[in-house]
């Protein structure tokens, strides 16, 4: 959070005595005030090409107006309770419900910083099949700066696996989330509660754009409207 920044508590002025008297505070003293950020939210599925793009689109925007959102990724499938796996259909199959679970997983107990360095990590691999293997998820939580043993991991499932518990149930609950805001399309952006742009094989229903400087455009609109 950012704080606006306080005037000095006291002036000082010396007197033709060589006296030191306080002054009192400046009537223009700003009080402390905490921020609120802009909700953005990536309807996304962790393998798919659009996806991948629209994340990368939005790596640029956080340079931009980083300090101003509250990123998050909400998950595409269908519940599926004769899934003996994940309880969950993925578009392009188990691992990338696999690749799901570990990015909620990360998502939930990583700082912002990390889990989106590890998100990232992922949608570089040369080959999008391999997101949500044991060995990319590893790797990319070791680049990332992320203990796979500590909450996320025991979140996820050991040594890689996504067949945690919680990571079942934080998919679950992803999906229904995600219907519950109309999502059916990856990419799908959402700034402010309000769905701004969808990338599908192309760009479309993005009245405002869908440039980095379009989106940044947007946010910080709406950080001024929560701000005011």
């Amino acid at each position: 959070m950012k704080y606006l920044a306080l005037a000095a508590p006291y002036l000082f002025s010396t007197t033709a005595y060589g006296a030191i008297l306080p002054q009192p505070p400046s009537q223009h003293t700003l009080s402390l005030a905490p921020t609120v950020k802009v909700p953005v939210v990536l309807g996304v599925m962790s393998q798919c090409p659009d996806a991948i793009l629209c994340e990368s689109v939005f790596n640029d925007v956080i340079q931009e107006a980083g300090d101003k959102i509250d990123l998050s990724l909400t998950f595409i499938g269908v519940t599926n309770s004769s899934d003996p796996d994940f309880g969950v259909t993925c578009k392009h199959g188990p691992a990338e419900c696999a690749g799901n679970v570990h990015e909620l997983c990360a998502q939930k107990y990583e700082p912002f910083a990390k889990w989106w360095r590890f998100v990232l990590c992922q949608n570089s691999q040369n080959e999008r099949s391999k997101i949500g293997t044991p060995g990319v998820t590893l790797g990319c939580a070791a680049q990332a700066g992320i203990d796979w043993t500590a909450s996320a991991g025991v979140c996820a499932g050991p040594n890689g696996a996504a067949n945690g518990e919680e990571g079942l149930r934080l998919l679950r609950e992803s999906v229904e989330v995600t219907k519950s805001l109309n999502i059916t399309k990856s990419c799908t952006i959402i700034i402010n509660s309000k769905q701004v742009c969808i990338r599908d094989s192309t760009w479309y229903s993005c009245e405002g754009g869908h440039r980095v400087v379009d989106f940044v455009r947007q946010i910080e609109e709406e950080y001024e409207k929560l701000n005011d």
